[in-house]
């Protein structure tokens, strides 16, 4: 089984995502927020579940889609640990090509 594991920057950007939302509605906050972990869940037993990501065109970098939000995530070679590194709605650009680095490394 592959281990999951959320960087800083996922996990701000799921409390960013909690935040906005429980302005609003803290309940359906705290399930959209649910909903997302279980989604990227799924890469414990399917690592290579989620379609890899079409601005990198990288095998190692994946995301794996919920509604209108993109769940980025990179394997290992070895595919025994996964890395979330991002979660944002789908509308917008890339985040890592909207600042101009060009996607993970």
């Amino acid at each position: 089984m592959t281990s999951l594991f959320w960087t800083p920057q996922a996990r701000e950007d799921l409390q960013a995502i909690y935040d906005y939302i429980a302005k609003d509605s803290i309940r359906y906050a705290g399930n959209v927020a649910d909903h997302l972990i279980e989604a990227v869940g799924r890469v414990r037993q399917f690592p290579e579940s989620g379609r890899v990501v079409p601005e990198l065109q990288r095998a190692e970098t994946r995301e794996v889609l919920w509604r209108s939000y993109r769940i980025v995530y990179r394997l290992t070679a070895d595919h025994h640990e996964a890395h979330v590194l991002t979660i944002f709605r789908s509308e917008r650009l890339f985040p890592m090509l909207q600042s101009g680095e060009g996607g993970p490394a």
